[in-house]
């Protein structure tokens, strides 16, 4: 209880710190609730790592990332910030690993010489008794020996690993072990800010009910003797409010 109520009262001072920068865009004031923000790009940042790339260079992209949700945010929209900055720190995450895993895609008229390559290589093998050599190739194909180490070095560029590659001698560990696992704190950011998104559609009294049930922990009794209403009008509201929580996760699912 003491937990709970020490969060809300962080984050109405985020909020209230929030509603400041949005009127002054004071850079001070804007650094601030960056270092208070910046759990949410450490968490994201933990979410991609392990997939090929450094999390300290994540981490820089998501930590860059939040400064710009600061900047385009407001509070005014009625959206919570956590809300507004973890997509947009994800689009620069995912964006970041485009610019640095693209692909290499080879030209068709260099992919069709790959292919004469690949032919020939096993047309040869058949032919000498031995694994052709570049300049065999190249004398069979008609080009130089340095066009067909070219093309084959472009086209060993282009292919992908299989996640069941083992990448030690021992067959012990293949890719998809290297592969990061999904942050828990990650999802608890998401459930906060779809319990955030309800709360905002419930009146002052229902969201009461809600804080004080299950929140505070309170029993259905205490709360009616709080109100001075009946134990089954507050069984009422609640099995209410919690159906329309199942509506708005049946549809985000």
């Amino acid at each position: 209880m003491k937990d709970n109520a020490e969060a809300r009262k962080k984050e109405e001072q985020d909020d209230l710190l929030l509603a400041e920068y949005c009127k002054t865009r004071d850079i001070d004031l804007r650094n601030e609730l960056a270092g208070r923000y910046l759990y949410i790009a450490e968490i994201l940042s933990k979410k991609f790592s392990n997939r090929g790339l450094e999390y300290d260079d994540l981490y820089q992209v998501a930590s860059l990332a939040l400064l710009k949700a600061l900047e385009r945010y407001d509070i005014t929209k009625g959206y919570k910030f956590s809300s507004f900055a973890t997509p947009t720190i994800v689009g620069e995450i995912k964006n970041y690993f485009r610019d640095k895993s693209r692909i290499i895609r080879l030209p068709r008229k260099e992919s069709e010489l790959v292919k004469k390559i690949e032919s020939a290589r096993t047309y040869l093998s058949n032919q000498l008794g031995h694994s052709p050599t570049p300049t065999e190739i190249g004398e069979y194909l008609g080009i130089t020996s340095e066009k067909v180490l070219e093309l084959m070095e472009s086209n060993y560029e282009t292919k992908t690993a299989s996640l069941d590659y083992y990448i030690d001698t021992e067959g012990e560990n293949d890719l998809m072990s290297m592969i990061g696992q999904e942050e828990k704190e990650y999802r608890r950011i998401e459930d906060k800010d779809f319990i955030d998104r309800v709360m905002e559609t419930l009146d002052d009294k229902e969201r009461e009910i809600i804080t004080e049930r299950f929140y505070d922990g309170k029993s259905q009794r205490e709360i009616a003797e709080e109100m001075g209403v009946s134990q089954m009008y507050i069984s009422r509201m609640e099995r209410r409010i919690l159906e329309r929580f199942r509506r708005y996760l049946k549809k985000d699912s």
